[in-house]
């Protein structure tokens, strides 16, 4: 199994880290009782600016969640469109030979669900098998490589296709003014990834175009159900957002990861490339702490954050692109792809370079 190309592609408005700011107090207005908080917020997530799926003059005449989701089906199909087509093209492939389609977001609905609509408007055989997963947030994007592995394991001479699209301006609560929906306004950002995955006897695969994936593992904490997610009511999605995220890591990743690779007959100084979902500041951090990684092993997720924010399920998606594209380990390299997310759990998959 190999991932053989991974693109993003983002919506066309783009507006720094100090606009964005500048818009919310106008936005939240007189609601917002210590505006420095916000900015303090803001500055501390460490994101230069974001894309945005619509121009930010039109939030503020949002009628509500179904207008709001009118918009995210409209950007998911472009974003969705564009991010498969380059992925595909930079594989050598058409949309003809594809033989899964798994489609994760986190940030919207539609029945039917975006990789059919897709499906339509992009021509795929009516035979290719859909997969549409929601409710994984930040880590459904190495759970979607996971699961299109075991996909392609049992089809190895097929193909697989990941998308994911987030649009998190689009769940924007204007009445929840706590701590987290203030964290999220200034650290979620707006875009869309797709990996393309393929079996060992897929003709006409070469090893320059990506990393193997030798194994996978999901990780499940019992009990840690409020941690991250969602509380949904009439105004949509309202984050869930638990400081106690970063401990959880802390306390849990080192071990998990440690007992990933031992199974395989590795150690963590194995690993010569890390592709960790971006999360944000304390998240990366704590990755850092729980790993013992000191000397620049997280550069890409860092940059990824700067750029564009946290993309939920498309960071690591984002990240693995950068790397692939502008980081690529010397062949041979061992390397780990990582995220964590709603349940709370992690997905893990080892790669050789």
């Amino acid at each position: 199994m190999r991932i053989i190309s991974a693109t993003s592609a983002f919506p066309k408005h783009y507006y720094s880290q100090e606009m964005l700011f500048a818009a919310l107090q106008e936005f939240w207005g007189d609601h917002l009782a210590k505006p420095e908080v916000l900015r303090r917020l803001h500055k501390n997530v460490g994101v230069d600016g974001r894309f945005l799926a619509l121009p930010i003059d039109a939030y503020p005449l949002l009628k509500g969640w179904g207008e709001a989701n009118d918009h995210w089906i409209r950007s998911a199909l472009e974003l969705g469109y564009c991010s498969v087509s380059r992925a595909l093209t930079g594989a050598g492939l058409d949309v003809r030979d594809v033989g899964a389609l798994f489609f994760t977001s986190v940030t919207g609905i539609a029945s039917p669900s975006i990789d059919a609509r897709l499906i339509n408007r992009m021509g795929f055989s009516p035979n290719v098998k859909r997969v549409p997963m929601f409710g994984l947030g930040c880590v459904a994007g190495a759970a979607g490589i996971a699961r299109a592995a075991d996909y392609v394991r049992a089809y190895p001479d097929e193909v697989a296709v990941l998308l994911s699209v987030e649009l998190c301006s689009l769940t924007l609560q204007r009445e929840d003014l706590s701590v987290a929906n203030m964290i999220s306004a200034g650290l979620f950002g707006d875009g869309a990834a797709a990996v393309v995955v393929a079996g060992n006897k897929r003709d006409g695969m070469k090893p320059s175009q990506g990393p193997r994936i030798l194994a996978t593992r999901s990780i499940f904490y019992p009990n840690t159900e409020e941690m991250m997610g969602w509380d949904i009511s009439e105004s949509g999605f309202q984050i869930v957002l638990s400081p106690e995220v970063p401990d959880l890591i802390r306390r849990q990743l080192g071990n998990d990861v440690d007992n990933f690779l031992a199974d395989l007959g590795r150690e963590r100084s194995d690993v010569g490339s890390w592709v960790l979902h971006t999360g944000g500041p304390k998240v990366l951090q704590a990755t850092a702490a729980a790993l013992s990684l000191e000397n620049g092993e997280l550069a890409a997720s860092w940059d990824c954050l700067r750029r564009v924010g946290n993309l939920s399920s498309a960071s690591v998606l984002v990240v693995l692109e950068d790397v692939m594209k502008n980081r690529r380990p010397e062949p041979g390299t061992f390397g780990l792809l990582a995220a964590m997310g709603p349940g709370f759990c992690s997905e893990l998959v080892a790669l050789e370079w």
